[in-house]
């Protein structure tokens, strides 16, 4: 750890020696403070006593138009890997990188709308980024407002109005590999109310075996009945998704033939099919005074195929629930937010038999019903949280989670397993303590104290034989973290620094006893410390040219502090699936119409098991992306643009599967990245 310190603090000097060295060039460019969700209890990202990455709609545009994970992972501490554009997992400070497949221990919305499970799986991949306004990502259980989850929670904000008045965007984007994206929105901003319509297509063949992708969507978002004092909001989205799955090699076919699917998925043409819809309205009105409140009502639904080398899953998922909130001043220096959430989802699901292998090299084939259940959640938080200025200098803010989650689950097939069972557990007590200091008014420094706790899914609260075991308990943890927030240089400079410590107990861990049957055991402890340094300097070169640098680096130490699992002792040994280090670097230059984007990402060597007998190489990506924005006409608006992604063609695994197991003693731990590969487009915008 103390090394660790040694390089942040040999960084931050580099950094300031290279920001002095530029003053010359500097005019009148300056960095704005960020605004961040309504939903805290303040909506200045400079006074959030916490550590949160914000996305701006122009970073989300920094690359293809197509891929959320760049983006993602620009934001120090947070990893997004990716196997392919449906294969993704993210890890927040080590926070869910054991997981086998997917991301939990992290809540996600969209909107007031949890994209996030009953059964904690969270999906943001299929949400086209070109109507994202937004992203937040706040690290650790820093949020009472969000659920107190371990890892934190991803706050994504739509696009519900476009500028005042009538606005029509069409858009296109062609690559390597057979991309196509096409795009199309309208815009309708009045007094009264807007409305933002989108709709997509995206298609690509993939670069790997068995691994074409298509996905189209229609989101729809806006305002109504706007007065003074009230609105309505609403949200709509619907996703139909058809991905074909190459799936995890092992490492002599990652270091061969990169490009091969497993065998067993490119014979039976694995893939996940599905369509999907969420819904949601919010009702804001002032109830009196400096009192405020936020009302919203949500659904969501979605129906699934998965044909896989050992069965077929078929899934039927929906999901509703509400949401109240209140915000306010209890009087002259404390505001405080209040509220519940409800939250309940369940699924019917069926295996079945897949005959692939009789099926004369035509991919997979439905037979005879495996096995049948169904399953429900329900959640229920209720959240407070309390801001007071003690003096123009210090504040203090308080935060408590209270969250009460049951679960059902019914074995409907065979018919001599048929069982139904109930469980619910204790109640959990979630607070959350920080100071906020400010030496003037564009810095902060703040510490913060907090609990989270990560439920788990259903499938690791059963026992080999599919009942309920009530001795596995959600994990929880403590987070300590000191933090500070900068602008310097007269706003030319943005700088941000945290130190973090958190201690997690109850540690779940996926043990897996079939092809896609895994079962949970709370096995020991995590501890999870580290660094993370942060800074953006814009330079007005001129009065037509300027230049954004940009670079962050995340140190962290994550390992077993006591885990023992089928009797293995691997106390001490470092976390799997996640990188010590990572860093990212860029910049953006602007000359009038003309840009030009870079980006590094670098990443750490990654421990492949928990025995730490295997590790992933560390990597590097550079990407580049130019482009020239003019007008055509009056309110008529054309941009053409082109780029490259991994310029250098890195060959590097993009996302690995931990403590990956085999039969033949080949494990499959390795999705190999893409390698360099090229995008252009253009689009269109006007303003009727």
């Amino acid at each position: 750890m103390f090394a660790t310190i040694k390089k942040c603090a040999l960084l931050i000097m580099v950094a300031h020696i290279s920001v002095f060295a530029q003053t010359d060039s500097i005019s009148s460019l300056r960095l704005e403070p960020v605004t961040i969700s309504r939903f805290h209890v303040s909506d200045s990202l400079l006074d959030a006593p916490a550590a949160i990455g914000v996305v701006s709609s122009a970073d989300l545009k920094r690359n293809n138009n197509v891929d959320i994970s760049p983006a993602i992972n620009r934001i120090s501490g947070v990893l997004m890997q990716s196997g392919s554009l449906n294969t993704n997992r993210i890890s927040i400070r080590g926070i869910g990188a054991r997981t086998p497949f997917g991301t939990n221990k992290i809540r996600a919305f969209y909107g007031n709308i949890p994209l996030t499970s009953g059964d904690s799986e969270t999906t943001i991949e299929d949400i086209d980024v070109e109507i994202i306004n937004k992203v937040e990502i706040i690290k650790g259980p820093l949020s009472s407002v969000y659920g107190s989850g371990l890892g934190g929670a991803i706050l994504i904000d739509p696009k519900v109005s476009g500028p005042n008045g009538n606005s029509g965007r069409i858009s296109s984007t062609v690559g390597s590999f057979g991309l196509l994206k096409n795009t199309a929105t309208y815009s309708l901003d009045s007094k009264n109310g807007s409305l933002n319509i989108g709709y997509h297509r995206l298609e690509s063949d993939g670069w790997r075996q068995n691994s074409k992708y298509k996905r189209e969507g229609v989101t729809l978002a806006g305002e109504l009945f706007r007065r003074q004092n009230s609105k309505l909001t609403y949200f709509g989205n619907y996703t139909y998704l058809k991905a074909f799955i190459p799936s995890s090699i092992d490492k002599a076919t990652f270091d061969d033939n990169p490009q091969n699917a497993a065998a067993t998925w490119l014979a039976s043409k694995g893939f996940e099919q599905y369509d999907s819809w969420i819904g949601g309205l919010s009702y804001d009105w002032k109830v009196y005074n400096s009192i405020s409140n936020a009302t919203s009502v949500f659904v969501n639904h979605k129906k699934s195929d998965e044909p896989r080398p050992f069965d077929i899953l078929r899934q039927n998922t929906t999901g509703y629930g509400a949401r109240t909130q209140f915000t306010g001043n209890i009087f002259k220096g404390v505001s405080f937010l209040a509220g519940m959430e409800f939250f309940r989802d369940g699924f019917k699901g069926k295996n079945l038999e897949n005959l692939y292998q009789d099926n004369n090299g035509n991919g997979s084939l439905a037979g005879a019903q495996l096995s049948g259940s169904e399953q429900d959640r329900t959640i229920v938080n209720a959240f407070a949280q309390l801001r007071a200025t003690l003096s123009k200098k210090f504040e203090v803010q308080a935060g408590l989670n209270f969250n009460k989650t049951s679960f059902g689950l019914d074995t409907t097939f065979p018919a001599e397993a048929i069982s139904s069972e109930d469980y619910s557990y204790d109640g959990i007590w979630s607070p959350q303590l920080s100071f906020l200091y400010k030496p003037s008014e564009l810095q902060t420094i703040y510490v913060s104290a907090s609990r989270g706790f990560s439920m788990p899914a259903i499938e690791e609260t059963l026992t080999p034989n599919g009942t309920i075991n009530p001795n596995i308990k959600p994990e929880n943890g403590y987070n300590l973290e000191i933090g500070g927030k900068f602008f310097l240089l007269d706003r030319k400079l943005f700088a941000e620094i945290s130190v973090y410590r958190m201690s997690i107990k109850d540690l779940l861990v996926a043990q897996r006893v079939g092809d896609d049957q895994y079962v949970g055991v709370n096995a020991g402890e995590t501890l999870h410390q580290g660094i993370e340094v942060s800074g953006q300097y814009a330079i007005a070169i001129s009065k037509s040219v300027s230049l954004r640098p940009f670079a962050n680096i995340s140190f962290g130490e994550y390992k077993f502090e006591e885990f023992l699992n089928n009797d293995i002792d691997y106390s001490g040994n470092k976390l799997t699936g996640v990188p010590s280090t990572t860093a990212n670097a860029g910049l953006s230059l602007n000359a009038g119409g003309l840009y030009l984007l870079t980006d590094f990402r670098y990443v750490d060597e990654i421990p492949l098991n928990d025995a730490n007998s295997l590790y992933n190489d560390s990597y590097r990506v550079w990407n580049a992306k130019a482009g020239y924005k003019f007008v055509l006409f009056t309110d008529a608006f054309m941009e053409l643009f082109g780029g490259v992604n991994n310029i250098g063609d890195e060959k590097y695994a993009s996302m690995i599967l931990p403590n990956a197991t085999a039969p033949n003693g080949n494990p499959r731990y390795y999705y190999p990245g893409m390698p360099v590969n090229y995008f252009g487009g253009l689009s269109f915008n006007c303003n009727f």
